[in-house]
């Protein structure tokens, strides 16, 4: 009895053994692959999206989506084939359960909702990497496609992982010319005409600095925001992604200028009413 006991534990120690090597060998082919399968995406799918006619963005997009795709598939590879090293049937829990009832059962489901729902976004082009856009309560630019996933870096840094399958309604702030409200705040007896003469010479004079506004300047004029402040409203188209500098450079003028001339201007959210003396 000692004898044979001796031998089914030897017999388990080198099978053992043997599934580690096993599994050592795999990790090193998987590893070999997939440096592989990189350096030929780099060298073929990658050179020939550059020389494509879609545009830096789009193809930042393709590249990011194709190299995530590859990563899930060499993946699926190493974990299907290491479980049939182990020992794992995975080709008969296949066959008896059956696809559907696996892919439910793992939760795969939802997954497979996120992949399309995410080759629909890349068939509709509804938005590429770097593009500013706004998914629900979340605004940034984009930071990466994935088939599953997509990241939006927002403005303040942070990066946030959406589920393509929870993505319904997308805003997308970088297609076309986007408008700079700069609202001014004056008193209720300033004097109007003179704020928009003294607006108008200040965007004859510095317009033509700046190419990247485009259209003419719109003076809206006097407004009553919601919070009781009055204000002086003045819009500017520009091209996207200069919104912010613009909006800061011209208000600094207009403040300015209207200092200059003589008239006063109160702080933010000051109630017309406080200015009677």
């Amino acid at each position: 009895m000692k004898i044979i006991e001796n031998y089914l534990i030897s017999w388990h120690l080198e099978e053992l053994g043997t599934k580690l090597v096993s599994l050592l060998l795999l990790l090193l082919l998987f590893t070999l692959t997939k440096r592989l399968c990189h350096f030929a995406f780099k060298h073929t799918i990658k050179k020939s999206l550059a020389f494509s006619q879609s545009t830096p963005a789009r193809q930042k997009t393709l590249v990011k989506l194709i190299h995530s795709a590859l990563n899930y598939a060499l993946y699926f590879i190493l974990v299907y084939w290491a479980l049939t090293i182990i020992g794992v049937p995975v080709s008969s829990l296949l066959a008896g359960a059956g696809i559907a009832g696996v892919a439910i059962g793992l939760g795969a489901q939802g997954f497979l909702s996120d992949v399309l729902n995410g080759f629909f976004i890349l068939l509709e082009n509804q938005f590429d990497v770097g593009e500013s856009i706004e998914i629900g309560s979340i605004t940034g630019y984009v930071s990466s496609v994935g088939i599953r996933t997509t990241q939006i870096r927002g403005f303040d840094g942070t990066l946030h992982f959406i589920p393509n399958r929870n993505i319904t309604i997308v805003s997308n702030k970088s297609r076309g010319n986007m408008r700079v409200q700069i609202d001014l705040p004056v008193f209720a007896h300033s004097d109007l005409e003179m704020i928009s003469s003294i607006i108008t010479e200040i965007n004859q004079t510095h317009l033509a600095k700046h190419p990247e506004v485009v259209g003419p300047v719109n003076l809206i004029g006097p407004r009553t925001l919601p919070t009781g402040q009055f204000i002086f409203r003045v819009d500017l188209f520009v091209e996207n992604g200069h919104q912010q500098r613009i909006y800061s450079v011209f208000f600094k003028l207009y403040q300015e200028a209207l200092v200059a001339a003589g008239i006063a201007l109160p702080t933010a959210n000051t109630i017309p009413t406080a200015t009677k003396n």
